[in-house]
């Protein structure tokens, strides 16, 4: 019997295999746990992280919200280090809830996928 975790871990691998990140349009990805959630720009080329953001110390607020903000922060910190464009790995996650919010709040604050 598969857990949920080994699920994710198998639609995360098979989603792996066919994007990567460069310099010039890195990877988006999301790691959300059951309090917090990240997000990191990745050069999968040089296996180097460009900019990250997480919900840590927004406790306060509704998780949602929390994701939102991360989003925002995101593409505030991708742009100001010069990435316009990414590519989007949702690490096995369900496109719903928390994820999308993340993905909603960094395409308006300026990123294209």
């Amino acid at each position: 019997m598969t857990t949920k975790l080994d699920r994710r871990i198998k639609i995360k691998y098979r989603v792996r295999n066919k994007i990567s990140g460069t310099a010039e349009r890195p990877r988006m990805t999301v790691f959300r746990s059951n309090k917090q959630i990240y997000v990191q720009m990745i050069n999968d080329q040089n296996g180097t992280t460009l900019c990250s953001a997480s919900s840590l110390g927004m406790e306060a607020m509704p998780k949602k919200e929390q994701a939102q903000k991360v989003g925002e922060l995101a593409a505030k910190k991708a742009l100001e280090a010069g990435i316009t464009a990414v590519v989007f790995d949702r690490n096995g996650y369900l496109y719903h809830g928390r994820v999308k919010e993340v993905a909603d709040a960094a395409r308006n604050g300026g990123l294209k996928f």
